[in-house]
This record gives structure tokens, sequence and C-alpha cells, in this order.
């Protein structure tokens, strides 16, 4: 009779009964398959915690126990079963042990596919049997890739029980759920399919495991990103599964050119910001290759890991579950760049910023719905004066466009709507990199740290705000009741109070609200509360008459241009006498309309019929 002991590897991997099925171990009237109690509570183990590799392994020892009740193999389970403190150091080698204790003590051939376990055994003068480890290169046997084929364009597949099949089907920006396969799943199904992806992504040389503990498993196949949950951890068995449907380059993108030169120059400090599905870790493979291409050492840093990179850019995930342990490794490998995806805790922005310091270029992935909300991500978390030597480019996308560029810089001022030069501090500006406008300055006030938006428009700098209610905290230290400051100019405010305490504030001969124009540098006109609504009531009458409006068609914008003059108003749109839209002008004195929606539609066929686009 031949007797093998296997150990947790081939039994995870399946092997043991392809061996036996194969006849590999030679030609034996019997064979005895004796698994040791370590093995099994090991994999018990990993099974109660939702792994899918100890789901493996009972499937495999289910697998035996058919072939022993068809009477091809003789199925014993053998030896102690380790505790719990042998299990937590079954990394170290303590269940292995025990696996080659049984086999010297049963006199039989380890089976192994573990090079460490295999060398040991053949030290301790065991027969051992040594599996290596298969690979594969082709994953067309899997179901999973059926859906992804079924029809063109799909980015992505969403497996449920008690579901249809589904996937997300289109182009960035134009993406729609569809079913795929109107077939309910089962948990089984469901189960089955995890195990055969789990299994393949452990033979294929272009597939790992990222990780696998409390119902939930990452795998990483080719260029799919596979999310595979269970109960506890899930409501019911899922599988979400993402690969990209196109790959591009930077040349592809709008502001490619001066992107490029701006990255080329030298390191820089770049977040890639947007909502989820903007096509943020596309652009970020694009910025890769781009800074390969440039001779520059590159390098990435994801948990998990999926981006579609050159093979020549290594890419490391998180080192004993701890990324500042991988970025203290890449301080030592010094590359030119990192890319970060991505940065989204606070652990992670102080990881992206210690290393940006150390002279690393880092571009960092992160969630965000405007440009400005990634920069304000980093405050709080980096000291303010930092900032600008953390992060000094924005990137913002929207439906897979570069939308907006913000250069980040640093200077000492009095911040914009404010009066006083003893008010000048240091300031972070945040400008547009198309038009060196300043759009942001961010800057402390008092305790708290301020991110004003920049506006031309004198009558709604959104300083003021902040100005009147400095100017209110003032007045009332001389006025009982309710005050209201409405700030005109940038030297002067109307201030509203009741109209028996006028007299109180103004003081003898005007020594008070003296002191208090003195102390604010403003002049302060005091007015009863009666003359507010009409003081406060906004001109909105305008002189009015057909201008013409200049219209110029870009590659993903209709830009209707009507002068910064125009700044900040609401108007309505003509084509000729037909009413097309209301809009507000933005800052720059335009109208920007995305094409492929209506209104763009037909402000172009306005045009080419000969209509002229005008305002009232």
């Amino acid at each position: 009779m031949k007797k093998i002991v296997p150990d947790t590897s081939v039994v995870i991997d399946g092997r043991v009964t392809k061996i036996i099925e194969d006849e590999e171990l030679g030609d034996f009237d019997e064979i005895e398959v004796i698994i040791s109690e370590a093995v099994v509570g090991e994999l018990e183990s990993q099974a109660n915690k939702g792994q899918e590799i100890g789901l493996n392994g009972i499937e495999e020892i289910q697998k035996l126990r058919k072939l022993q009740d068809t009477g091809v193999i003789k199925l014993t389970f053998k030896g102690a079963r380790p505790n719990l403190e042998q299990i937590k150091l079954a990394s170290g080698g303590e269940i292995d042990y025990l696996i080659r204790d049984l086999a010297i003590e049963e006199n039989a051939m380890l089976l192994t596919s573990d090079v460490v376990q295999a060398e040991i055994g053949r030290v301790k003068g065991l027969e051992v049997k040594y599996l290596q480890p298969e690979t594969e290169d082709t994953e067309t046997d899997i179901r999973l890739i059926d859906y992804f084929n079924s029809m063109d364009n799909v980015m992505s597949v969403h497996i449920k029980q008690g579901t249809k099949v589904k996937g997300k089907v289109g182009v960035p920006g134009e993406m729609k759920m569809k079913v795929i396969d109107d077939q309910i799943m089962t948990a089984n199904k469901v189960q089955k399919l995890s195990r055969e992806i789990v299994e393949k992504a452990k033979r294929s040389s272009k597939g790992f495991i990222e990780f696998d503990k409390g119902g939930a498993t990452v795998v990483q196949l080719r260029d799919m990103r596979i999310s595979i949950s269970r109960p506890p951890f899930a409501d019911g068995f899922e599988i979400t599964a993402v690969r990209p449907i196109t790959k591009v380059s930077l040349d592809d993108y709008r502001l490619s050119t001066e992107l490029k030169h701006r990255l080329a120059e030298k390191q820089r400090g770049v977040l890639l910001a947007g909502a989820p599905g903007a096509g943020k870790s596309t652009l970020a493979q694009a910025i890769a290759d781009y800074l390969l291409e440039k001779d520059y050492v590159v390098k990435t840093m994801e948990d998990p890991r999926d981006l579609q990179v050159s093979d020549e850019i290594t890419q490391y995930t998180s080192l004993e579950g701890r990324i500042d342990l991988t970025a203290d490794l890449l301080l030592l490998v010094r590359p030119d760049y990192t890319i970060y995806d991505e940065v989204r805790k606070t652990s992670d922005f102080k990881v992206f910023a210690d290393m940006r310091l150390a002279g690393v270029g880092m571009i960092g992935v992160t969630h965000a719905n405007r440009g400005i909300d990634a920069l304000q991500r980093l405050i709080g978390r980096v000291e303010l004066g930092m900032v600008p030597q953390v992060v000094d480019t924005v990137v913002f996308l929207d439906e897979a466009k570069i939308a907006k560029v913000y250069d980040i810089g640093f200077t000492v001022k009095v911040p914009a709507g404010m009066m006083e030069k003893d008010l000048a501090r240091p300031v972070i500006e945040v400008k547009n990199f198309e038009t060196d406008e300043v759009e942001y300055e961010i800057y402390t006030y008092g305790e708290q740290v301020v991110v004003m938006p920049i506006e031309e428009s004198e009558t709604t700098k959104p300083v003021w705000k902040m100005a009147e209610k400095q100017v209110e905290r003032e007045i009332r230290k001389y006025v009982g009741g309710n005050v209201k400051a409405e700030i005109k100019s940038d030297d002067s405010t109307i201030v509203y109070v009741p109209e028996n305490q006028i007299a109180r504030l103004l003081g003898r001969g005007g020594e008070n609200i003296s002191m208090v124009e003195e102390d604010l540098g403003l002049s302060i006109d005091v007015r009863p509360f009666s003359e507010m609504k009409n003081k406060r009531t906004k001109n909105k009458s305008k002189e009015m008459g057909t201008h013409n409006v200049n219209v110029s068609i870009k590659s993903d914008q209709v830009v209707l241009d009507l002068g910064k003059e125009k700044s900040g108003e609401t108007v309505d749109i003509h084509a000729s006498d037909e009413y097309l839209l209301t809009a507000t002008v933005g800052q720059d004195g335009t109208i920007k309309i995305r094409k492929g929606t209506a209104i763009a539609q037909q402000v172009m066929e306005s045009i080419n019929t000969g209509k002229k686009i005008q305002t009232t």
C-alpha cells in the first residue's frame, strides 16, 4: 500500500485528486491518503473567516471522500488537532511541522507544493513529492470572460445571488447598466464561479490574490480586478469584476502638451481628482507610461493593485498590511515618480506628503466632486504652509476628460476683500492653470482655515460676508438689539441698527463711531432698520437691448462669449427670435455648453441655418 500525506498547499490547490486520477504516483494496488488533522484545522479556521482558500481546501477533501466511496483510495484522518496558537503561527511553520511529523510516523510520502516544506522534509529523511505550482496563461475557460464578451464595451460585470447578471456597458461618461444574462444566479452558482476565479488566479502567471479575509476576496487576474463577497460580510454571495475597455495615452487628453511639460520639467506633487468612474486611474496609467518614456524611474503604490501599466513599472502593494512600510521601502529604492492609487485616508495623505517632502515625485489618485475638494482633503492632514510643497498641481476629471487643472502656489499678502495692510498673512493661491487667474485663496482667519473663492464682481466678494460679521461684533459693543452690516466696498459699509440706538452708537460728538471706524479701517454709514428694505433692494433694472454673441465650437464644448463685463449676470440666449436658454455667465465672460446636449445641438443648428445667437 502506498501512503501519502498531503500538506495544506496541495489540498488548497486541488492537486491531490488530480495526481491520483492521472496515476502520477505510480501503479499501486491501494493508495491511502492520510489527511493530517492539522490541515483540517487550518482549513476550518480559514473557512470560518470566510476565506476562499479554506473553502477550496474543504471542497478538495470532499472530492477525496468520493474517490474513497468509489474504491479508488483509502482516506483516513490522523494526527493531533492544532490549537489556536499553532493556527495563528501557521505562517511561521507550526502547521507544517505537525504534517511532517505525521508523515514520519506513518512512513508516508510527503506531498507538497511548498518548496521550503519539501526541502525540510528531505532533510528529515522523508520521501517527498514536490509539485511545481501550476501556471496558466489563459483564462478563457472562466465563465466570467463570457460575460465580458457577451456585448461590446462591457466595463464591469455585477453578479449577485438571486438576481440576473448585469454589466456596465459603454464608454466613460456614457455608461448604462444592462442585463447580460437573464438567468437568475443561485448562491451555489456564484460560489462555484468564485472558486473558479480564485483557482485560476493562483495558477495564472498574471494573476494573484490581493487579499482574502473576513468574507471578502480581491483577485487580480490579467486586466480584471475581481471582488468577491460572501456572508457574513455581505448579505449574499456577490462578484464584481472590472476591467478597462480602452487604453489611452496622455496625447488623448486636453491640455496634454502643457501637462507633459509640467510633469517633465521636474518631480511634481499631483492629485488626480474626480468622482468614481471619472477616469482617474486611466489617466494615471497614461501619465505613468509617459513618464517611463521620458526615462523617469516610475513605481506604483496600490492596495489592491489594479493599474494596467508597462511591465517595466513595478507595482507595490501594502507590506504586511501597512502602506507606510511600502513607502519606507520606496524611499530606499528612490523612484523619480510614484503613482499612489488611491489616496483616501489620513494615513494615505501623510504617506503621500512624507514621500513628496523627501523629494519623490508623487501622482496621487483621490475621489472628489470638485478640483478644490481634493486640495481641501489635504488640509488638516498636512500643515497648511506645507500644502504647496506637497501638492503643486490638481487635475480634475469629469466624464473621462480633463475639466480643470489647478496650479498651487504660496505667497504672503492681504487676502482678497480684506482692507488693512496689517491683515497680510501667508496665503495659498489656487490658480487656473490655463488662464493663470486666481480662483481660490486658502489662509487662516482666526482659528479657522478659510478656502475662499475669488470672484471678479465687486458686489459679490465672499470675503465681505466674513468682514460683515466682524463689523457686527464691533457694533454690538455699543448697541443693544439687532445689528446688520452690509459691506459696499473695500473701505465702506452700511450699518443698520434700531432707530433708538443710533445716538448711542454715534456717541458724543461722534466719538464712538469714529473709534470703530479707526479700529476696522472702514467708513461706516449708520442707518435705521426702517431704511434697510429699500437700501438692500438690488437694482435689477438693466439697460435693455439686443447684443450679438460670439460662438466658438470646441472639441467637447460650445462656448458663448459675452465678454467679462457680463460676468456673473443671468442672461437669456436667443437664436434670432427663438428662445434657447437662460444661463449665468462665468467669471471669464463665457457660457460653456457640453457637446452632446440638446441645447448645444440647437445652438449649432441655428448657426448652420444662418441665425444669429443673441442676448437681451
